[in-house]
């Protein structure tokens, strides 16, 4: 969800939204409601690791389309149940039409539910290791003229070091916009300070 120059345009009640929901209807739910807002459930972090490595060289309205086929694909990102997946589940979801057949892609994602797992045991949760990569006030640049981010760097290298696969820099970042660890909602944006207040009321876990 990066764009270059910032900029907004008018959403459906007249007030401005980030520029990239002009793309299609669908995207001013989400933006509205998801993106940039903060999240601490382990499920629906797994969930957006997954569904942005599956976007790697995709549109993000393409992944979007397919969230509900994809949950009900991958018994909705529940970390312990993907964990169990097997061959027999790799070749079931080779054959379903309603997600993203790329076998590299649902591998990692299986692959990654035990790393997650793994996680989990150390850190007590996906969410408590997650937000200790959340970067300090001050620290980025404007919003949506980055794709990357020191701390999608670090988070990036820390998972791959874990064993985790498909997340990259660029992936990651992506990831941090939309679980509200980077709030790039533009200034301008009316939802910039509804995420700015959702995350001030929020106490990261861990």
């Amino acid at each position: 969800m990066t764009e270059t120059p910032a900029a907004t345009t008018p959403g459906p009640d007249g007030r401005p939204r980030c520029r990239w929901c002009a793309g299609v209807a669908e995207f001013f739910p989400y933006h509205d409601r998801e993106w940039g807002f903060p999240v601490a459930d382990d499920r629906r972090l797994f969930e957006k690791l997954c569904l942005e490595s599956f976007q790697s060289g995709l549109s993000w309205r393409t992944i979007l389309a397919k969230r509900e086929n994809f949950r009900a694909a991958f018994a909705h990102f529940e970390i312990d149940a993907v964990a169990r997946f097997t061959a027999a589940d790799v070749a079931r979801l080779l054959q379903d039409r309603g997600i993203v057949r790329h076998r590299g892609k649902i591998e990692a994602v299986i692959n990654n539910a035990a790393r997650a797992q793994e996680l989990v045991r150390q850190a007590g949760s996906l969410a408590a290791h997650v937000w200790r990569f959340e970067p300090p006030p001050g620290s980025l640049p404007p919003p949506q003229t980055a794709t990357t981010s020191a701390a999608a760097i670090a988070l990036s290298k820390d998972l791959k070091k874990r064993g985790w696969a498909f997340v990259g820099p660029t992936t990651v970042h992506a990831f941090l916009q939309a679980m509200g660890l980077i709030n790039d909602h533009v200034e301008g944006c009316a939802i910039r300070a509804e995420a700015a207040a959702a995350r001030a009321a929020f106490t990261p876990p861990g």
